[in-house]
C-alpha cells in the first residue's frame, strides 16, 4: 500500500470518529435538556412529599401519637408490617398523646381500650373457643393486664372479668398518658400442634380511643401493631438471633428489610369502616365467653357497654384536676379486709392494724379498690419481697399454712380429726389434743407413741419435728393416778 493511500484511509477513519462523537454528544445533550425541568420546583414541593403514605402517620397535625416502648424485629421485609417481640409477663410502656388542637376536649376525659387480638383470620373466627381453652388451663389469670404502679397519668383503669384480653383506662387529653401493659400468654400456646419448635402465632395490640361519655362514646382514634410473645427473656434471644441473621447477609439484601427501631409506632386503623358496617351493639352475658374478633370489628366497639356501667358511674361527676378518692369523715375503727367499697381512711386504718403502718404514707391516696387492683408482683416491686408477699396474702385472706398436719382418731370412734401444728412442738401438740378431749393442756401429763414391736416411746419436741406430714394415729387416753391427769398413747 502506498503512503498516499495509507494517509487517505487514516483521514477517513478520523472523520468517521468525529461524526460519531458529535452525534453522541448531541444525543446526550438532548436527553439532558429536560432534566432541569423535570426536577425543578416539583423536586422540592414538600406538600407532595408529605402526602406520601410513609409520612402520613408521622405528620398528623390533629391526631394521636401511640407508641409501644418495645423494639421491632430487624428481620421483617419492607413490604411487610413491622413485628415487635415481647416477653411474657413483662411490663411495657404504651404511651398515648393527643396532638394538635385540644380545645374541643376541655373538661372531657378520653377512654382508651387496649386489646390483644389474633392476627390470623383462622384464629379470629375461633377466638372465643381459643380464649375459653386458655382460661380453663390458666384459671384466675388474665391474658392482658395493666401494671398500675408503673403507669402515669391514668385517672383510673378497669379490667372486664369476661374479656381476659381487654383492659381500659381513662386519661386527660391535656397530658401524655403512660400505661404499662403485661401480656401473660405466649404465642406458642395457640399453635395447633405442640411438639416443640413450632412458630408462635402473631397477635395484634389494638388501641381504640374515644371521648368518654355515659350516654354515647364518640370514637376518635384507632391504632394497632403486630407482636409475638415469648417466654421470659425469649424476646431478647429472638432479637439476637435476628441480628446475627442480618449480619450474615449482604448489604444489598439488607435493603429488603426494615431496620430495627427501639420503639414501635402503632399504625392508624380505618376507624370509619368499623363504625359504618354495623350499627348494632355487642353485649356480653355475665357468663359468656369473649366475643369473637370478626363480630367485634363489625360492631361499634366504642358504644357504651352496660358491663362497664359501674366503671362509668364512678367517673360521671369527675372533673379534671380533682383528687378523686378524697373522703371526709372522722376516725374509723375498720377491722375487716379491704373491699371495693372501703374508703381511704378505712384502708389507712387497716394498714396500721395489720403491721403495715410504715406504708401508710405510700398508700395515702389508696382506697380499698386501689389496693385490690395491685397484683402480687406489683406489691413486691413497691414494698420489697417480704412485706409485698405479706400484704398480698393479707388482701387475699390467705391463712398461714401449717407446718404439720396430723389425722387422729379417738378410741371407739371411726372419724378422724385434723390437727394443724404451726410451731411443731410438744407443747402445741398437747394443746391440740387437750382441745380434742375438752380438757386443759396441763391435765395431759405424758404423750407416748407406740414404736416398733409395740414399745412405747416418750414424745418430745424432736420427735414432733420428725413426724411425717399427714400421718394417721389412733388415740388412747389413760387416766393417771394423779387426779384429773391423763396419758395419751398415739398408735
Amino acid at each position: 500500500m502506498s503512503l498516499y493511500q495509507s494517509r487517505q484511509e487514516s483521514d477517513s477513519k478520523m472523520s468517521w470518529r468525529l461524526q460519531l462523537d458529535g452525534g453522541l454528544a448531541a444525543d446526550f445533550e438532548s436527553n439532558l435538556s429536560g432534566l432541569g425541568t423535570e426536577l425543578g420546583t416539583a423536586a422540592y414541593n414538600m406538600s407532595e412529599v408529605l402526602a406520601l403514605p410513609i409520612f402520613k402517620q408521622e405528620n398528623v397535625e390533629d391526631g394521636f401519637q401511640c407508641i409501644l416502648n418495645a423494639a421491632t424485629s430487624p428481620a421483617t421485609k419492607v413490604n411487610e408490617e413491622t413485628l415487635t417481640y415481647l416477653n411474657q409477663g413483662k411490663s411495657y410502656e404504651l404511651r398515648l398523646k393527643k396532638l394538635g388542637d385540644i380545645s374541643q376536649y376541655e373538661g372531657k376525659l378520653l377512654k382508651s381500650v387496649v386489646r390483644v387480638l389474633f392476627n390470623d383470620k383462622r384464629l379470629q373466627y375461633a377466638e372465643s373457643e381459643q380464649l375459653a381453652s386458655w382460661r380453663s388451663n390458666r384459671p384466675g389469670e388474665r391474658l392482658l393486664r395493666i401494671d398500675v404502679p408503673l403507669s402515669h397519668n391514668l385517672i383510673d383503669s378497669n379490667s372486664n372479668t369476661n374479656n381476659l384480653n381487654s383492659v381500659e383506662f381513662l386519661w386527660d387529653p391535656h397530658q401524655i398518658v403512660s400505661c404499662f401493659i403485661q401480656v401473660n400468654c405466649i404465642s406458642t400456646e395457640f399453635t395447633p400442634k405442640k411438639h416443640g419448635g413450632e412458630k408462635g402465632v402473631v397477635f395484634r395490640v389494638h388501641v381504640d380511643t374515644h371521648v368518654h361519655d355515659k350516654e354515647h362514646e364518640k370514637p376518635i382514634h384507632s391504632a394497632s401493631c403486630q407482636i409475638k410473645v415469648f417466654k421470659p427473656k425469649g424476646a431478647d434471644r429472638k432479637h439476637k438471633t435476628d441480628r446475627d441473621k442480618m449480619e450474615r447477609i449482604s448489604d444489598s439484601e439488607k435493603e429488603k428489610y426494615h431496620p430495627s427501631y427501639e420503639c414501635t409506632v402503632l399504625t392508624e386503623q380505618n376507624l370509619q369502616l368499623s363504625l359504618t358496617e354495623n350499627n348494632g351493639k355487642v353485649q356480653l352475658p355475665p357468663d359468656s365467653s369473649p366475643v369473637p374478633l370478626h363480630l367485634r370489628n363489625n360492631s361499634p366497639i366504642f358504644q357504651h357497654d352496660d358491663t362497664f356501667s359501674s366503671f362509668d358511674e364512678s367517673f360521671n361527676n369527675h372533673s379534671i384536676g380533682s383528687d378523686a378518692g378524697d373522703s371526709a369523715g372522722g376516725a374509723s375503727n375498720f377491722v375487716g379486709t379491704p373491699s371495693a367499697g372501703t374508703s381511704i381512711q378505712e384502708t389507712q386504718e387497716w394498714l396500721k392494724q395489720n403491721r403495715f403502718g410504715a406504708y401508710t404514707k405510700l398508700f395515702e391516696n389508696f382506697a380499698g379498690s386501689d389496693l385490690l387492683r395491685l397484683a402480687k408482683q406489683d406489691l413486691i416491686q413497691i414494698m420489697g419481697p417480704a412485706d409485698g408477699i405479706r400484704l398480698n396474702n393479707a388482701l387475699q385472706k390467705r391463712h398461714v399454712r401449717p407446718r404439720l398436719t396430723l389425722y387422729v382418731c379417738q378410741e371407739h370412734e371411726q372419724v378422724y380429726h385434723a390437727l394443724y401444728l404451726d410451731m411443731q412442738t410438744l407443747g402445741e401438740l398437747k394443746a391440740k389434743l387437750a382441745t380434742l378431749y375438752s380438757i386443759a393442756p396441763e391435765q395431759i401429763s405424758t404423750i407416748l407413741r407406740q414404736g416398733p414391736t409395740g414399745i412405747r416411746v416418750l414424745v418430745s419436741d424432736e420427735m414432733v419435728e420428725n413426724v411425717k406430714e399427714e400421718s394417721l394415729f389412733s388415740l388412747q387416753a389413760i387416766k393417771g393416778e394423779v387426779m384429773n391427769s391423763y396419758t395419751i398413747i398415739m398408735t
